[in-house]
């Protein structure tokens, strides 16, 4: 997909956008760590801030990989709401247009645009309940385009999902890449069923739906983001190796290796082997 006729687009593009990672209280280097050894890539220093609109502090980090980008959080206070029930953070050209335009395509503004030490933030919610953050830097950041752009993946319901997918592809300007019936042993199920699997691709980066009737093992729909690497088993041994446990497995039979990996603390994420 060509993005220079896409000038509507508010997008700088996928390498600036993150997943927002939690950790579990004192975990940040163990993931940091962890993380760096899995996908390689680098980290900036941590730092203590206030990242909320309310008062609130806790360590900061910015993890860069070739497979995506994370933004952490280690809170040392209560974490205000909904702070931790956005999935990634969008970086932006213009905020207030970003807010404009997200409204006017259906999404509610959880937390209006506020200040925060580097820029300003604002927290908006598409149909079907997905929360995400949008974010606008006084200094524009300068990072290398990604080797596998992550994706955002979705679960979401029959009698959402058409709404949210008219909502997030009127502010993202995002394309259908497919819409499909697949074997729901792609969310972990094996009773021969079939589930709508949706692919979307912006500038913002690519997004999968899964639609489901909310009958979900574990650990699937705690996965956020799902990340490709050239050589699956490699990556899971550098996981492994680092501290993370693998929680699933795809079977051999299914269209693309993947699994879902637990990494030190709590954070899971979807690993896939990209197509060669």
């Amino acid at each position: 997909m060509s993005w220079a006729a896409d000038t509507a687009s508010l997008a700088v593009g996928p390498q600036y956008d993150t997943t927002h990672v939690y950790v579990e209280r004192g975990k940040m280097d163990a993931f940091v760590d962890s993380i760096l050894k899995t996908f390689g890539g680098t980290s900036t220093e941590r730092v203590l801030v206030n990242v909320t609109p309310t008062p609130s502090e806790t360590y900061s980090q910015l993890i860069l990989t070739p497979a995506g980008s994370f933004s952490v959080f280690d809170f040392k206070t209560p974490i205000p709401h909904p702070f931790g029930t956005e999935r990634n953070g969008f970086l932006v050209r213009d905020m207030d247009a970003a807010i404009r335009q997200a409204r006017a395509a259906g999404a509610d503004v959880q937390v209006a645009p506020f200040d925060d030490p580097i820029g300003r933030d604002a927290v908006i919610q598409w149909p079907g309940g997905v929360n995400m953050q949008l974010y606008w830097h006084t200094k524009a950041p300068n990072y290398k385009p990604l080797l596998s752009v992550p994706e955002n993946r979705l679960y979401l319901s029959a009698y959402r999902v058409d709404d949210f997918l008219k909502s997030y592809q009127a502010f993202s300007h995002g394309k259908v890449v497919s819409d499909e019936q697949v074997s729901d042993a792609a969310i972990g199920r094996s009773d021969n069923g079939k589930i709508r699997q949706i692919e979307l691709d912006s500038h913002f980066g690519k997004t999968r739906i899964f639609v489901t009737d909310g009958h979900l093992p574990y650990p699937f729909g705690h996965e956020r983001t799902g990340y490709g690497v050239d050589d699956l088993p490699a990556t899971l041994a550098k996981a492994t190796a680092s501290g993370a446990q693998v929680l699933w497995r795809s079977t051999a039979a299914e269209r693309r290796a993947s699994a879902l990996v637990r990494f030190p603390g709590g954070y899971i994420a979807e690993i896939h082997q990209t197509a060669k």
